[in-house]
């Protein structure tokens, strides 16, 4: 293929890169292989040489147009900054704005109800959603559409006054909503899991709002403190999916994609020394892992109580004596009420049970009625013995 060398200086070919880098807003190695080859194949054939293909674009072609066209748009006052995806470890580069606010760049294509809108979904992602013993920092569909959110509430947003858009806050309708929600997806600020229906933000918002981030949600008076916004200990990149130390207090976190920590013979906390289990999570996995176990808790918990209230049934009708004449003895297990806030997380995801079978109520007075019948067979052998 060509060599990247060949473009000596900045020319239409630059031009057409950077112009498809802002219509997009972000780029992915894979993303800019066509691109990039369908300007050398222009530029290739003007020098009468073969055409190139996307699969002949390497990273050293891609390094080249980056770095051009971070120099052109320097005195703009943007940059091009890159990190890894938290999920999928593609290398991702987006345009940010390096002097205004973050906020303020999305006032020229949202009204101000919807940046009201935006800053309190902010808040519920990194304050309301993101405690010490929980760090979901995501918000679902159904709290993505909430009363409270829509048409806000007396709290604002923690940031300053350069943040705070014009006009009175008169909410967004749910129609509206759903509409900014999906606009917010193409303009790459958010992404919904497919699976956990969580929207969370796309590296493109983590890279362009990780200093407004920090300076909201941050208390820089307690560095030492329990923060809202924290970095991986690997790669210092803002981590809102991952895992965390099982020390409450303790701020250090990681990407799942970060296997440098693992290398570590004995797999304690980077920074504390705990013992890192690696079943503390950060992100939706967070909320979901912790629900499953509960669930199943619940649902193993109904067992053992139907499981005795059959046998106290038994006793009833047979006087309280066994088929020996021996009295029984009931014993109850009860579940103790479940440690919300102490439990531990689960090896593994446990799989959804199906409560509804085990609190079905046919079942259970199939089982009561069978029992029944048994005592009955054997109060009556008892009596024709006698």
């Amino acid at each position: 293929m060509s060599d990247a060398g060949d473009v000596a200086q900045y020319n239409d070919g630059n031009r057409a890169f950077l112009q498809s880098f802002l219509a997009r807003g972000t780029l992915t190695m894979e993303e800019a292989k066509p691109m990039i080859a369908a300007i050398l194949s222009i530029q290739a054939k003007e020098r009468g040489e073969r055409v190139v293909k996307p699969d002949d674009v390497t990273k050293a072609d891609l390094d080249y147009f980056i770095e051009a066209a971070a120099e052109a748009i320097s005195p703009l006052d943007y940059e091009i900054r890159s990190t890894q995806h938290q999920v999928s470890r593609d290398r991702v580069w987006a345009l940010v704005n390096s002097v205004s606010d973050p906020l303020t760049q999305l006032s020229t294509i949202h009204t101000a109800d919807e940046i009201y809108y935006i800053k309190r979904f902010l808040d519920a992602m990194f304050d309301t959603y993101n405690t010490k013993r929980r760090e979901v920092m995501a918000v679902n569909d159904m709290q993505a559409l909430e009363t409270k959110l829509r048409k806000g509430s007396a709290r604002q947003s923690n940031g300053g006054a350069g943040t705070q858009p014009q006009g009175s806050d008169k909410g967004l309708t749910t129609s509206e909503t759903e509409k900014l929600l999906r606009s917010l997806i193409d303009e790459k600020w958010i992404l919904r899991g497919s699976k956990s229906g969580y929207y969370t933000l796309t590296p493109r918002a983590l890279m362009e709002l990780r200093s407004w981030l920090v300076d909201t949600y941050n208390d820089p008076d307690e560095p030492d403190e329990w923060q809202k916004i924290k970095f991986c200990m690997a790669c210092k990149d803002i981590v809102t999916i991952g895992q965390r130390c099982a020390d409450l207090e303790c701020n250090a976190r990681l990407h799942n994609i970060c296997e440098g920590f693992w290398t570590r013979r004995d797999k304690t906390c980077p920074k504390c020394k705990t013992a890192w289990d690696g079943k503390h999570f950060v992100g939706p996995k967070a909320i979901t892992t912790r629900d499953d176990q509960l669930r199943a808790k619940r649902s193993s918990g109904v067992g053992k109580r139907r499981r005795a209230d059959v046998d106290e049934d038994e006793n009833s009708n047979n006087g309280g004596e066994g088929p020996s004449g021996r009295r029984r003895r009931t014993q109850i297990e009860e579940e103790p009420e479940e440690e919300d806030e102490e439990e531990e997380e689960p090896d593994e995801e446990p799989e959804d049970e199906e409560p509804e079978e085990e609190h079905s109520p046919i079942r259970n007075r199939g089982s009561r009625r069978k029992s029944n019948h048994v005592v009955e067979e054997e109060a009556s052998a008892s009596g024709s013995d006698e």
